[in-house]
């Protein structure tokens, strides 16, 4: 039943991409990434004030993991500060890494559907795809 729901938000990120479409303006951070292993591509627009991520928006191509992820992506992150957002990125790797999450205060929202990607290492680049578009922008480890 749960890994229905699971792979219910997936195919509906995909389908239905959150915040899919290009950001302008003076404090938009774009990057574009691609994942060494498969070819997916992303570009990942940030609009931040102060340390605020205001605005982030996804255009791109690919699988329908690193789609949903970078739909999902899009819509966590929304409104969190920069350090609110390197406890995201930690936590969501923890979560593919090894498919759980040791900081029971984490709210990962629908990202946390894509926990059954641990068991497929070759699909782990797809997941973690946005969030390393984010590393290169920010350099967050």
């Amino acid at each position: 039943m749960l890994d229905h729901m699971y792979r219910q938000a997936i195919i509906d990120h995909y389908r239905h991409k959150r915040n899919f479409k290009e950001l302008s303006g003076e404090n938009v951070l774009k990057v574009h990434y691609k994942n060494p292993t498969c070819g997916d591509v992303i570009i990942l627009f940030i609009e931040v004030e102060h340390d605020l991520i205001k605005n982030v928006a996804f255009l791109g191509e690919g699988c329908s993991i690193s789609m949903a992820s970078s739909s999902m992506l899009t819509v966590l992150i929304q409104k969190k500060t920069l350090r609110e957002v390197t406890l995201l990125r930690k936590a969501f790797e923890e979560l593919i890494r090894t498919g759980e999450i040791t900081n029971e205060h984490i709210d990962l929202g629908d990202s946390i559907s894509l926990q059954g990607v641990h068991q497929f290492k070759p699909r782990h680049n797809c997941a973690l795809m946005p969030w390393q578009a984010l590393d290169k922008m920010f350099r967050v480890k």
